[in-house]
C-alpha cells in the first residue's frame, strides 16, 4: 500500500486529462445505469480496500465541517462549540470549516484509527463518495480524489473499462 500511495498523485495526474475527457463526454451523455454501476465498483472495491492500511484521506486533507458536525463532535468531546471551533478549526475560502492541522487532529497516526469515529463528520462517513446517488455532478471532486484515495483512482480506472466513451 505504501508504494501505491507514494505513486498515486503522478498516477493521477499522468491520467487527469484522459479522466477529465472522460467524464466530459459521460456528463453529455449520462448513462440511467450510472449511479448503480458506481455503486457495484464502490462495493467491490472496498470488499478489497480496508481504510485502515491506509488513511490517506485523514493524512493529507480536512473534511468540511457543518454546524451539526461541529455541535455533535464538541459535544461528544465534552467541549463548548466555540472552545471545540478555537481548537481545531478555521475557515477556508469558501467559508466552510475545515481542520488548521493534517493529519487530522483525531487521526491516531499508530493504525489510522478515528478518536471520534461514532461522531465523526458527515464528509467522513460519506468519503469518498464514489457511491453517491447523482455521481455525475461530483466528477470534479472524484478527480481530485483519485490524487488522494487509491480505491477512487482503482474505481475510476474501472468505472473507464465497464462504461467506455
Amino acid at each position: 500500500m505504501e508504494k501505491f500511495l507514494n505513486e498515486l498523485p503522478d498516477l493521477a495526474e499522468e491520467k487527469l486529462i484522459e479522466n477529465k475527457k472522460y467524464f466530459q463526454k459521460l456528463k453529455k451523455r449520462t448513462p440511467k445505469n450510472l449511479d448503480v454501476v458506481m455503486q457495484n465498483l464502490h462495493d467491490e472495491e472496498f470488499e478489497k480496500t480496508d481504510c485502515l492500511t491506509c488513511g490517506n484521506c485523514c493524512k493529507t486533507t480536512s473534511p468540511i465541517f457543518t454546524d451539526k458536525d461541529v455541535e455533535r463532535i464538541s459535544k461528544h468531546l465534552k467541549m463548548k462549540v466555540v472552545k471545540f471551533i478555537a481548537q481545531y478549526l478555521e475557515r477556508d475560502a469558501d467559508d466552510f470549516y475545515v481542520l488548521k492541522t493534517a493529519p487530522c487532529s483525531f487521526l491516531d497516526l499508530n493504525d489510522n484509527t478515528c478518536f471520534i469515529y461514532d461522531v465523526r463528520p458527515k464528509a467522513c462517513k460519506e468519503y469518498p463518495h464514489t457511491n453517491r446517488r447523482k455521481f455525475i455532478q461530483i466528477t470534479d471532486l472524484t478527480l481530485k480524489n483519485t490524487e488522494i484515495c487509491p480505491a477512487v483512482f482503482n474505481i475510476v480506472e474501472a468505472l473507464k473499462v465497464k462504461l467506455p466513451k
